[in-house]
């Protein structure tokens, strides 16, 4: 059954984390060490990842923060937009293609939105789908943060923290809500 929205249907979700490596031997440790390192003695809670394979699938900074104590830490882990790989003129990008997979994405520069285009082969057969999505840069993500009240505290590129480059494909922000002044 695919969802009405055209977001993340039943057929998409059964595929969606199995090619981004996200459970690569070490990767959801890493993710875990980071989430436990960050909560101390408190709580953590990793929202906007996805399937949901660590914590759960939702986001907003103003709720997030209001759930925050002074001290917590919201966490994202985000793409960053290809957009340095656009040939000129050229909107789609090919990200994977494979005997069983094809995949690109399509770019509407003006808007920020973009479309997953997926074929999957079986039997000689291909089967065409396509997601919606909105690209968001990290300075608008900090931007959000702190109009909700939360400061940028760290960014890396990975959950192992390597560091956060204009060459980053992703990253893993991590916001905290800070003490009260006074």
């Amino acid at each position: 059954m695919e969802d009405e929205d055209g977001y993340f249907g039943e057929r998409v979700a059964a595929t969606y984390d199995g090619t981004s490596g996200v459970f690569a031997p070490g990767a959801v440790q890493a993710t875990a060490a980071v989430l436990a390192g960050l909560a101390g003695s408190g709580r953590a809670l990793e929202l906007a990842i996805g399937t949901g394979r660590i914590a759960l699938p939702l986001a907003c900074f103003r709720n997030a923060a209001r759930h925050l104590e002074p001290g917590g830490c919201f966490v994202i882990e985000c793409r960053v937009p290809e957009l340095r790989r656009l040939p000129p003129g050229q909107d789609v990008l090919p990200w994977h293609v494979s005997e069983e997979r094809w995949v690109s994405y399509s770019y509407d520069l003006a808007t920020q939105a973009m479309r997953g285009h997926y074929v999957e082969f079986t039997g000689g057969r291909g089967e065409y789908s396509t997601m919606p999505f909105r690209y968001v840069w990290p300075a608008e993500l900090d931007l959000m943060a702190q109009l909700a009240g939360m400061r940028l505290r760290d960014r890396w590129e990975g959950w192992d923290r390597q560091p956060f480059t204009g060459e980053s494909s992703q990253h893993v922000s991590v916001w905290e809500k800070p003490a009260p002044l006074g």
